[in-house]
Order: structure tokens, then sequence, then C-alpha cells
């Protein structure tokens, strides 16, 4: 009995206020395909994540240096240089290993024509 009274009481309430009912209705219709939306990029871009790491091969391992600190200020990772050449050489001869493949990271200034350009690479 006192279900039916409540929805009696909703349901007058709803034709009363049709403006609320329908500025309610509409923002949660709008707030759930947001987070079906949001769910579906987030999905999407793990998706991407895991093919990009697939093309990669999964018999692939980076090692990088750890981040160089200026004034105790870390910097981006990999700016450190704490790896040496024979490290990828003692990394190559374990036995597990195929190929080491030793690169170096770094930024400079190149100057053309009086103008400066930086690079990172």
């Amino acid at each position: 009995m006192i279900f039916w009274e409540s929805l009696g009481i909703a349901v007058k309430s709803l034709r009363t206020n049709r403006m609320r009912s329908f500025l309610t209705t509409l923002g949660i219709t709008i707030g759930v395909a947001s987070l079906i939306t949001m769910l579906a990029v987030g999905a999407g871009a793990q998706t991407q994540v895991a093919e990009q790491i697939r093309s990669i091969g999964a018999n692939v391992l980076l090692v990088v240096p750890e981040a160089a600190q200026n004034g105790g200020v870390k910097k981006e990772s990999g700016s450190g240089h704490t790896l040496t050449e024979s490290d990828a050489v003692a990394i190559a001869q374990l036995p597990q290993i195929q190929v080491a493949a030793p690169s170096i990271r770094g930024s400079s200034q190149i100057v053309r024509g009086g103008q400066q350009l930086e690079h990172h690479g």
C-alpha cells in the first residue's frame, strides 16, 4: 500500500514540475552518454597502445639510464649518462640476448643563417 501511494505522489510531482523533470532527465541522459563515450575512448586508446607494443615485438627490451638531476630537480627519463658502451657489451653477452643495439640520446643547438634551432633526439 505504501509503495502505491509513493508512486502516485511521485507521478503527481513529475506532472506538476514538467520542466524540472525534463531537465533532470536530460541531465541524466547526457551524463550517461558522456560516461559511455569516455569509456569507449579509453578502451580505444588502450587497444591502440597494445597494438603499438605488439608491433614492436614482445621480445624487445629497452634499457634506459636514470633521469639526470640538476639542483635537486629531476629531468626527463633517460637524460642521465649512467650507461656506457661497456654496459651494452655486457648485456649483449647474456645468453638470453640475441642482439644489443646501443644508442645515444641528447639535445643540441643548430645555427643556420642566424637562426637557432633546438634538436632533441
